[in-house]
């Protein structure tokens, strides 16, 4: 279990760096922000690798350098039992993105056993909270449920900074909800600030010890590219997501799972609080990325109206798997292969593209247009259509 007082509260690291030295400054960054005090070095540890599509898109997944300058830095300092734990926010077989985003290449090379929480051997054991839920006993009647491999181990998460369409922003704490809930987090889409403080609350109560090593190299919303060639490292889940929320144009505290950890003493998300280390710059100095589509997205879901109104029904209904599928296999099958295509060879353009590309075999696996799920694609997309218009008319009765 992981005591308030056992890490380093509101420190976060803040890295400039480039391919050339990133595996450099990647132990660096470790180093600043305090990760042997977080990480108990007799214990096993997990490494969680995280990404949103089976295919490479800027910024959307844990990176090869990352990963590598992880395990690099652990080596080197006696961490010798160390596990990679991929897992896709979208769904699907994790060992497919694996190898597309060549972080196969960086585990292979290293030696690491891979854990897949959909193997038939890894148990599930029914979790006692400590302290009161705030709402994944009610989203889990019959009981919320872990992986036994997390218990005892320390974890050290591996995202991105970079916007997500319903917690404003992805991150340390938003990558729980794929570790210990897996497929089933579906379920905490209508109530996910309050899931994820919940699941914090879990991480420190399961793991011996929590870090997290954040990329900031390529980030992009789907619409907009920015390299910033930046790395984020912490103790603090709550001050590294504070820290990337104000990267991105948010005010941390306005997003209520900060603003709720923070007020329960799960970390730090106030950024007057916050401490930055390795860059010569105040947290109030950094020039922010504002994207378009998350304020809008924003406005959209949190705002008044009948669009919030109607996501929370779909999200809070069995639809909610339903929804998820047709977003995937839009997002593959149609938006990925026709526009996000466009993204990915910009993204290549950049020294962090070749850097990626040039790992393993050298070889990219970029997705091509199908009929069978675009058809099912658009069959979704016309029901979900047909969802917001019975929405509006459910909303003008009122």
């Amino acid at each position: 279990m992981i005591a308030p007082n056992e890490f380093r509260r509101g420190r976060v690291a803040v890295i400039e760096t480039r391919p050339e030295s990133v595996l450099a400054d990647v132990r660096q960054a470790m180093e600043l922000a305090g990760y042997r005090e977080a990480l108990p070095s007799g214990n096993d540890t997990i490494l969680e690798i995280g990404f949103s599509s089976p295919t490479w898109f800027p910024g959307e997944a844990t990176t090869p350098w990352q990963l590598e300058g992880v395990v690099r830095a652990l080596a080197a300092d006696g961490y010798e039992r160390l596990a990679a734990l991929p897992w896709s926010a979208a769904g699907g077989d994790p060992r497919i993105g694996t190898a597309n985003l060549k972080l196969g290449y960086v585990i292979a090379k290293y030696g690491l056993p891979s854990i897949h929480l959909d193997e038939p051997h890894i148990e599930r054991a029914r979790y006692v909270p400590t302290k009161p839920f705030l709402v994944l006993d009610r989203l889990f009647p019959e009981g919320v449920t872990i992986p036994k491999v997390f218990v005892g181990r320390n974890v050290v998460v591996l995202p991105t900074i970079k916007p997500h369409d319903v917690a404003a922003i992805a991150g340390a704490m938003a990558a729980a909800r794929g570790g210990l809930l897996g497929d089933r987090r579906q379920r905490t889409l209508a109530a996910v600030d309050e899931t994820l403080v919940d699941l914090l609350q879990i991480r420190q109560d399961l793991h011996a010890g929590l870090f997290t090593v954040m990329d900031g190299t390529l980030m992009t919303d789907g619409a907009e590219l920015r390299q910033r060639n930046l790395l984020l490292a912490s103790a603090d889940q709550v001050a590294i997501d504070a820290v990337s929320a104000s990267l991105q144009g948010l005010d941390p505290m306005n997003l209520p799972f900060i603003r709720i950890a923070h007020e329960k003493g799960l970390g730090i998300g106030e950024p007057r609080e916050i401490e930055i280390v390795g860059y010569d710059r105040s947290l109030a100095e950094w020039q922010p990325i504002t994207w378009d589509q998350v304020s809008e997205q924003l406005s959209r879901f949190r705002g008044k109206g009948w669009l919030p109104a109607v996501k929370k029904r779909l999200l809070a209904s069995p639809a909610t798997a339903l929804t998820s599928s047709v977003t995937r296999i839009y997002r593959d099958a149609y938006w990925y292969p026709w526009f996000g295509r466009k993204q990915v060879r910009h993204g290549l353009e950049t020294e962090w593209g070749r850097s990626f590309a040039s790992y393993g075999n050298g070889r990219m696996v970029l997705p091509n247009p199908t009929p069978v799920p675009i058809a099912l694609a658009a069959v979704g997309t016309a029901g979900l259509l047909g969802g917001i218009a019975l929405g509006k008319k459910v909303g003008r009765s009122r």
